[in-house]
């Protein structure tokens, strides 16, 4: 099991100076709106990835007025103690130490310390274009799979490098065709372990997306998700090569694995225009909670569960199937927020699981 057992926030948004303790797997953290309750799980969060969950520069969350911020905690992991530290210097140099010894990449890091988080503004997964499904995807495959995280990491560069170089040249300027080649050949092999490691996980992950929808909705309806990807016709080396006069007019890269996507439809339906808010928000969470049962099946144990808001998303109903899902005992940690003490409470209450109140004034 992963616990994490206390943090340490030093100048970290709105907090000066705080540490919490946490003594017990499901923990409520209340307190009114401004108080910092999704500053603190935006803090578990950035020990597990050294970053933000709410794409924020690392200098956007050093509290105002202050130089450098340093986040700590202590995990209990398979019944080993770790401490974890965050520290970004004066200077805006970031570190990542585990013990007492630093992360020479701090890419190494992404997957020890497991979590997930939903969030209020995670609806345009659904209602936004590809890149955020991309992200959901990328962000799970890094945690479980090195070689992944290898590859899209040099993907991203290659492709960088590759559209600045289409920059260059003016259409119907042709490029230099060696050096053309060499981004082509390269962008293929790290694309193509991109594609095969999404398609075998898609195969997966969407099977879990469709039954926990099931059971948050109460309900059977209709919803298919698939995978879409450009190489599931042809081979990356050959879309390259037939999109070269297209690329050259826009002057980027318009074939590859940065194109894929997952499309949702209800009875066969775009998903996005027919679906109403309910349906909605029982898709997030089904995505997300999809996300987290696959890293437990992983990792062989619960990734740390972070649920920010989300009273405010679902009636009482589809909430009380998402807290016995997600607190039972093949659960793991799980860090909720909410506005109303009375009501984390009860909420909490009700699943039979003991849980720890955290109060922020």
């Amino acid at each position: 099991m992963l616990l994490l057992e206390n943090i340490e926030l030093i100048q970290f948004r709105n907090y000066t100076s705080q540490k919490n303790s946490f003594s017990k797997r499901i923990i409520g953290i209340c307190g009114a709106n401004g108080a910092g309750k999704t500053n603190l799980l935006d803090a578990i969060y950035y020990l597990s990835f050294s970053r933000s969950y709410f794409s924020r520069t690392d200098a956007q969350n050093v509290q105002h007025g202050m130089q450098g911020m340093r986040i700590a905690g202590t995990y209990l992991l398979q019944n080993e103690r770790y401490t974890v530290q965050c520290i970004l210097r004066e200077n805006n140099k970031k570190e990542l130490w585990v013990e007492e010894e630093q992360y020479k990449k701090i890419s190494d890091h992404i997957g020890k310390f497991p979590a997930v988080m939903i969030a209020p503004d995670d609806i345009s997964l659904i209602t936004e274009g590809s890149e955020e499904r991309r992200n959901l995807i990328d962000t799970i495959l890094s945690q479980t799979n090195t070689i992944y995280l290898r590859s899209l990491i040099n993907y991203n560069k290659i492709l960088q490098q590759r559209n600045a170089f289409l920059k260059q040249y003016e259409y119907p300027q042709f490029p230099d065709e060696k050096l053309l080649s060499v981004f082509n050949e390269q962008l293929t092999l790290e694309g193509s372990i991109i594609y095969e490691v999404r398609k075998k996980f898609m195969d997966i992950y969407i099977p879990l997306v469709q039954k926990f929808y099931e059971q948050i909705a109460g309900l059977p309806e209709r919803i298919e998700l698939s995978y879409e990807s450009q190489l599931q016709e042809e081979s990356l080396s050959n879309l390259l090569h037939k999109s070269l006069q297209k690329d050259l007019a826009l002057q980027r890269t318009n074939a590859g694995i940065h194109k894929d996507d997952i499309s949702f439809t209800l009875y066969d339906y775009p998903f996005k225009t027919e679906a109403s808010q309910g349906q909605r928000k029982s898709l997030l969470f089904s995505l997300k909670l999809a996300e987290w049962e696959y890293l437990k099946s992983v990792k062989g144990f619960a990734p740390i569960l972070l649920l920010d808001d989300v009273f405010e998303k679902l009636d009482a109903n589809r909430m009380f199937h998402l807290l016995m899902q997600v607190c039972g005992e093949e659960g793991g940690q799980v860090f909720i927020t909410d506005t109303h003490a009375d009501r984390l409470s009860s909420q909490l209450a009700a699943t039979g699981t003991p849980f720890q109140l955290i109060e922020l004034s």
